[in-house]
């Protein structure tokens, strides 16, 4: 066996060794290797042409059996090699090199090859694996993942979509407002929008419109955009709170922090250790640190070392430490309130300045000392109560207006015992419900505002009660005595209103001017005597404003002149006017204007121009009056006289024809005569009233006055009428005491008067009645009265019984013209006296004549007193 065949068997082994068989009957799938086929190799290897020399030596190998002419050619090869041939030895052995690095190259390569494929193997198996994972994952829990892959491209929507709607339609899950609270589904979007836009990732936990717990969590993956919709249950949900809570707690220790930080007291934290961890910045200034920062890395301590080490002496105990002490602050000494509150691995410390705040108490001290002795002279009593209910403080004007025990009030009792002890003494305002009324009371104490009412104690008095409630709780008692005030202002409101009625019903207008020249004051005739409008009234215009209005009514406007001058004008010395206008629409005014004490002005206008008028009728008709009255009294005063004269021949005459010594007359003509007598009698006493009337009008009677016995003249008067009796069968009655004595009048007139007042009653009595004359002295007067038993009089009749010519002589067999009683009183009054009346129908007259008992002294008094009358 030779070199080649050495050589044949060196690469069969090789190719053993590599994996390759050289055998064509084994499966190409188990041996990987393809004829005609080169293995995948990477790309510039040189393993393909190595491969290819030794597949071609190889297949040379394998169609060269023992004997064959390859043998003998390898064998002849060797046999040249033999015998030394250099050139040929050269050309084998580098094809034998050749051989074997290619071997080499191929068996590396088909390793590497192999070790390739079992990688990808592996990483396929890894990847399948990773999606089953995936696909576990996905339906583990209820989720939906939406995913874009551009900011323009449709979405990919998966999962389980009744997580969050009924209907399983895919593009309804983008629609959150279906799902969401408005708010937070317009959150929602605007987080999708950035995710989308700029890749800005999100999470946020929601709640659904049907109360269903969501996490929505939104990131770039990949350069695509992620949305993904999971239920949050359980743990998960669990962990979301917290997540919130952590979250809100950061930000409330951040809020605490910057509140901190913004007040003007020191506060700090410490550490486990006890060093400063965190400062505020009061703490930085106060002790004189750069920042906050500063004073932490240089461990600055605010507190002095004993303070420090109480305090941590305390905090070892678990509680807070709380204490007064006196630091250093920015240079200067303060006392500090200090606060130290430990917790379980840190403590935390705030020191209140207390400096201002104990100056502040001492100078409230000292005003309060102040404030007590000046409320013990007020006439207001004041109580204070603090929020305990006690009292704390009273002033003398309490104590003297409750008559209280000043042992009681020293002792500090409640408020409720208190009122309940005034109560039991009857001081306190009755009361239907008294616990209601207390309980109203006390209320005050839950009171912000001050509030004030008025309590009527027994006796009548009333308070002013005020309760105010004080800044640091409890509250402060005012009592005023308002009793006077009340009565005042009580009488002043009615008087304010009963003006402003009296005002307002007024005919007259009425004005009033203040001192700066405008309208205070006005009733409703002011404006509508000036016809001006209410409305401008009401706008308090100036004396010239209402000058320029109503001056076109005036005329030449002096009168309103005059007005300003006195409302508005500068005088030393003011004073009022009345004056008359008459307007140019013919309306007449009095005016007046008075000055009143505040300084103000009172104008007042009358319409007069109805009085004007009829004072001018009145005045022309009163004339017409006088000159008919003197025309009327000097005809009758004429008449009377020429009647009288005739009419006393005839009774002469008719006297002398009934005296036989001038001749006898038989019976019927001494009747006739008789006649005569009588009717020329009475004519005569007519004659004579209507004279003694006229003399009375004219002021021209004369009294002759005398001493009158009062029994003598009732007997004269007596028998004037004696045959005015006997005819008409009337008894009369004269009633005189004894010795009633005398009184100074004129007793022609009194005797004139009885005479009338007798022929009256004669005249209107009936046959068998009684007519009676009586008369009586009482105190200073003489008292005559003459009774009748006739019809009497009516009511109206009395009332014009007096009057001339009236008489009511019906069923009656009265005949006159009615100057009896006129005469009667005017007789009567005359004296100084009175007359009355006293008649009912069907129940007789009573007429009584009273004169006055002293003495008439002389005609001129008589003639002033007729004047006056």
């Amino acid at each position: 066996m030779g070199f080649g065949k050495r050589l044949g068997v060196a690469i069969s082994v090789q190719a053993r060794r590599s994996g390759c068989s050289a055998d064509p009957r084994r499966p190409a799938s188990r041996s990987r290797l393809r004829y005609g086929a080169a293995p995948a190799t990477p790309v510039g290897s040189t393993a393909p042409i190595v491969s290819r020399i030794g597949q071609a030596a190889l297949i040379l190998m394998l169609f060269s059996g023992p004997g064959s002419a390859a043998d003998i050619r390898l064998m002849s090869l060797g046999s040249m090699l033999d015998h030394g041939e250099s050139a040929g030895l050269a050309i084998i052995v580098a094809l034998v090199l050749i051989a074997t690095v290619v071997a080499l190259l191929h068996l590396t390569a088909r390793r590497r090859w192999a070790e390739r494929e079992q990688q990808m193997t592996a990483e396929l198996a890894e990847a399948r694996a990773k999606v089953d994972r995936a696909q576990v994952f996905m339906t583990a829990e209820p989720q939906i993942v939406v995913a874009w892959r551009s900011a323009t491209s449709e979405p990919e929507i998966e999962g389980d979509l009744s997580l969050v709607a009924d209907a399983l339609v895919a593009r309804r899950i983008l629609g959150f407002g279906t799902w969401l609270p408005p708010a937070t589904a317009q959150s929602l979007e605007h987080a999708v929008d950035h995710l989308r836009a700029r890749g800005e990732g999100f999470r946020m936990a929601v709640l659904t419109v049907a109360g269903r717990h969501l996490e929505i969590e939104g990131r770039a993956v990949g350069g695509r955009a992620i949305l993904r919709i999971r239920d949050v249950s359980g743990d998960r949900l669990e962990l979301t709170r917290l997540r919130d809570r952590h979250g809100q707690v950061l930000d409330e220790i951040e809020a605490l922090r910057q509140m901190l930080d913004i007040i003007p007291d020191p506060a700090w934290m410490r550490n486990e250790a006890g060093r400063l961890s965190w400062v505020n910045k009061a703490y930085g200034k106060a002790v004189e640190a750069k920042d906050p920062t500063d004073a932490v890395v240089r461990s600055l301590e605010l507190l002095d070392q004993s303070a420090r080490a109480t305090a941590n002496a305390t905090r070892a105990t678990g509680t807070a430490w709380i204490a007064r002490s006196h630091a250093v602050v920015a240079g200067e000494r303060h006392l500090l309130h200090v606060i130290d509150v430990p917790s379980a691995k840190c403590s935390a410390g705030i020191a209140i300045d207390l400096s201002e705040l104990e100056s502040a108490r001492s100078e409230l001290e000292r005003q309060m000392t102040s404030h007590s002795r000046t409320l013990d002279q007020l006439s207001t009593a004041v109580a204070i109560f603090d929020r305990s209910k006690k009292l704390v403080f009273h002033n003398s004007a309490y104590r003297d207006l409750w008559s209280l025990d000043a042992a009681f009030l020293d002792s500090q009792p409640l408020d409720g015992e208190i009122l309940d002890r005034l109560r039991a003494e009857g001081r306190l305002p009755e009361q239907a419900d008294y616990r209601a009324w207390k309980a109203s009371v006390l209320a005050a104490y839950q009171a912000v505002e001050p509030s004030e009412t008025a309590w009527y104690l027994p006796g009548g008095r009333t308070l002013r009660a005020v309760t105010n409630p004080n800044p640091n709780g409890g509250i402060t008692y005012l009592f005023d005595d308002v009793t006077e005030r009340y009565h005042l202002e009580s009488k002043y409101n009615a008087l304010i209103r009963v003006q402003g009625e009296t005002l307002d019903t007024l005919k007259e207008a009425v004005a009033v001017f203040g001192t700066d020249g405008r309208l205070k004051l006005f009733n409703p005739a002011f404006a509508e005597i000036w016809r001006l409008d209410s409305a401008t009234l009401l706008e308090r215009p100036h004396i010239d404003e209402i000058a320029g209005l109503c001056g076109p009514l005036c005329g030449d406007g002096t009168a309103w002149t005059a007005m300003r001058t006195i409302v508005a004008g500068l005088e030393d010395e003011r004073r009022g006017f009345e004056q008359r206008l008459q307007r140019r629409d013919g309306t007449i005014l009095d005016y007046a204007a008075a000055p009143l004490p505040d300084g103000a002005t009172l104008l007042t206008f009358t319409n007069v121009t109805a009085g004007v008028n009829v004072e001018r009728a009145l005045k022309e008709r009163n004339q017409a009056l006088i000159d008919a009255e003197k025309i009327r009294n000097d005809f009758v005063h004429h008449v009377s006289y020429e009647l009288r004269s005739p009419l006393t021949n005839i009774i002469g005459f008719v006297q002398l024809l009934g005296d036989r010594s001038v001749g006898s007359l038989n019976a019927k003509q001494l009747e006739y005569a008789g006649y005569v007598t009588k009717s020329s009698s009475a004519l005569l006493a007519i004659i004579n009233d209507i004279l003694d009337l006229a003399t009375i009008d004219i002021d021209a009677m004369e009294l002759s006055v005398g001493d009158v016995d009062i029994r003598q003249i009732m007997d004269e008067a007596s028998e004037g009428v004696q045959d005015r009796l006997s005819d008409a069968g009337i008894t009369l009655q004269i009633v005189a005491r004894e010795g009633i004595g005398v009184f100074e009048a004129d007793g022609q007139r009194v005797r004139q008067i009885l005479f009338n007042l007798l022929s009256n009653a004669i005249g209107f009595s009936s046959a068998g009645q009684t007519v009676t004359l009586a008369a009586m002295r009482r105190q200073d007067q003489v008292v005559f009265k003459v009774t009748d038993e006739g019809r009497g009089m009516s009511s109206d009749m009395l009332d014009r019984v007096f009057d001339r010519f009236e008489s009511d002589t019906i069923g009656s067999r009265h005949r006159g013209v009615g100057l009896g009683l006129s005469i009667v009183r005017a007789f009567v009054e005359l004296h100084g006296g009175q007359v009355l009346i006293d008649s009912a129908l069907g129940e007789g007259t009573t007429v009584t004549c009273i004169f006055q008992a002293q003495a008439i002294e002389s005609d001129a008094m008589l003639s002033t007193s007729l004047r006056s009358h």
